[in-house]
């Protein structure tokens, strides 16, 4: 009996690999590595958003409405549950994605309110904080990039035969991705200027 059991393990163990286990076990991993980068990256950028408003605010003070509607992103989208679970939750990433989208429109108006203020676009501390915002909108976007190709390959495996059949054993569920309409808002990354000419104000 006892050499049995080793032989039982060992056939079981041929067994889940066959069916796809081990492989949606590496995918459901990969998925988890990827979203901990997206979620670095999107926390990133929002640390450099009080800087930037504090910049912004020293030449264009009574741009308050501007000022106020990054507030509001930024703290919606900071008030986000972004644990592993999220992933399981499509109206939770839904949620997620309304929020960093939010953000990202935000941004782009402040941003636009240094085109009334010459002053402000040349100011050292103001290009070199949107040159660090571009660098992270890159890097949300690269990351957010590798996600969707995880979750793709996850969910093809889940979907799948014969892995349909080791997933619906094991409990491995297709997971939400980011929208086809939502990737048109926030992969665009707010517009970056280095053009310190004056330009008249209308």
């Amino acid at each position: 009996m006892r050499k049995l059991i080793p032989m039982l393990l060992l056939a079981m163990a041929a067994l889940l690999s066959g069916c796809g286990y081990n492989e949606l076990q590496s995918n459901d991993e990969q998925i988890k590595a990827s979203w901990s980068e997206v979620v670095n990256q999107y926390q990133r950028r929002a640390d450099l958003v009080p800087n930037l408003v504090n910049t912004v605010k020293g030449y264009a003070a009574h741009e308050e409405g501007v000022f106020t509607q990054v507030a509001q992103a930024r703290a919606q989208a900071g008030a986000m549950q972004v644990t592993p679970e999220v992933l399981n939750d499509p109206a939770a990433f839904a949620r997620f994605q309304a929020a960093q989208g939010a953000l990202s429109g935000a941004l782009s108006r402040l941003l636009a309110v240094s085109e009334s203020y010459p002053q402000l676009k040349a100011d050292a501390n103001f290009r070199d904080l949107q040159a660090q915002l571009e660098g992270t909108e890159n890097r949300i976007t690269v990351a957010r990039n590798r996600y969707i190709k995880a979750v793709q390959n996850y969910n093809i495996g889940v979907r799948s035969f014969p892995g349909n059949l080791t997933a619906k054993l094991f409990g491995f569920q297709v997971k939400p991705n980011f929208t086809v309409d939502n990737e048109k808002t926030i992969s665009a990354a707010p517009a970056v200027s280095f053009d310190t000419a004056p330009k008249p104000r209308k």
